[in-house]
């Protein structure tokens, strides 16, 4: 299990390390280093605080999801559980943090296919922030408009069909009529269930106030770094373009986003008519203080975890 991990880790530093590699190329080596030269790394504990800030944030709102499901479980292991899920922070949409629904099975028994909607319905409600903040940039800036309307529209029908109990139990009974989908059946409406007590009006509400509010910290810290480098843009801008390019990069399903998350936040400083070189110092900074750092802390986390519970059994995989 934890081999597992620790290879899709490895392939996705080599891969990073190619990307960043790519565009140190494109920018010219002498050039980014330069701006490297010129940011003040005293700001990077405040980044790194602003990160930690989101996932605190963001640990709120998978707890009160434990709560609306009745899932029992101590502060202390919840978090252990939540931060231990940002190592799979490179995997596509982050769907990899089903790991926290194994080891909430380890600890507290709880079938897979009950908690595993809490991650499911965290990305809905994450991308709805995004999608808020980027929207009305797309409308100020006049940028990227067609795009997130469409990922809207897809969010929205996703939410109107799990809210939609009539509609979401008839599709559910097609579903029983695909012969590889039967034997699963039951785990897949213990999932509906699941989903649709988190996606009600009032907690959806709730917890997209609480996902802007934890957002709004990873925009801050990319505005500051962006101010570091003295370039003339307020926070709404670089809260737009952090959004845009978080969104662009989650919907390719590539890991992290790697790549396309990278160009999309590089082409938006270009676009503005900043040089190239701080377009690309800044994007390898935001990236390592708020994706990377997430993995850094989620190792930390898993280790912590197996120190006090041993090793994540492969068991827990096998059994939904």
């Amino acid at each position: 299990m934890l081999k597992k991990i620790k290879k899709n880790i490895l392939i996705s530093l080599a891969a990073a390390g190619l990307v960043y590699l790519a565009f140190t190329i494109y920018a010219d080596y002498h050039e980014v280093a330069a701006a490297f030269r010129q940011f003040n790394w005293m700001l990077l504990p405040l980044l790194l605080l602003l990160s930690l800030a989101n996932y605190i944030v963001r640990f709120i709102k998978w707890d009160y999801y434990l709560t609306i499901l009745k899932i029992k479980i101590k502060k202390i292991d919840s978090f252990s559980i939540f931060m231990s899920g940002l190592i799979m922070s490179v995997t596509p949409g982050k769907m990899g943090e089903l790991l926290k629904s194994y080891m909430l099975k380890e600890i507290a028994q709880v079938p897979i296919s009950k908690s595993a909607p809490v991650v499911f319905v965290e990305r809905i409600t994450d991308f709805i922030s995004l999608l808020m903040i980027a929207l009305l940039g797309a409308y100020i800036y006049d940028y990227g408009r067609e795009i997130v309307i469409g990922v809207s529209v897809f969010f929205l029908l996703i939410v109107v069909i799990i809210s939609n109990r009539n509609l979401a139990l008839w599709l559910l009974t097609k579903l029983e009529g695909i012969r590889f989908l039967k034997k699963h059946i039951e785990s897949i409406h213990n999932a509906y269930e699941s989903s649709y007590k988190m996606l009600r009006p009032a907690p959806l509400l709730l917890m997209t106030i609480v996902s802007l509010f934890s957002w709004f910290f990873e925009c801050l810290g990319y505005y500051l770094i962006l101010s570091n480098f003295g370039l003339e843009i307020n926070l709404l801008w670089a809260s737009f373009s952090y959004g845009f390019a978080t969104i662009v990069g989650a919907i390719t399903l590539l890991p992290g986003g790697l790549g396309v998350t990278e160009g999309s936040l590089t082409f938006l400083i270009i676009n503005k008519g900043f040089p190239k070189e701080i377009a690309v110092a800044s994007t390898f900074i935001v990236r390592a203080v708020t994706l990377w750092f997430a993995v850094f802390v989620g190792i930390i986390s898993v280790a912590l975890y197996q120190k006090r519970f041993g090793k994540i059994s492969v068991e827990s995989f096998s059994n939904p």
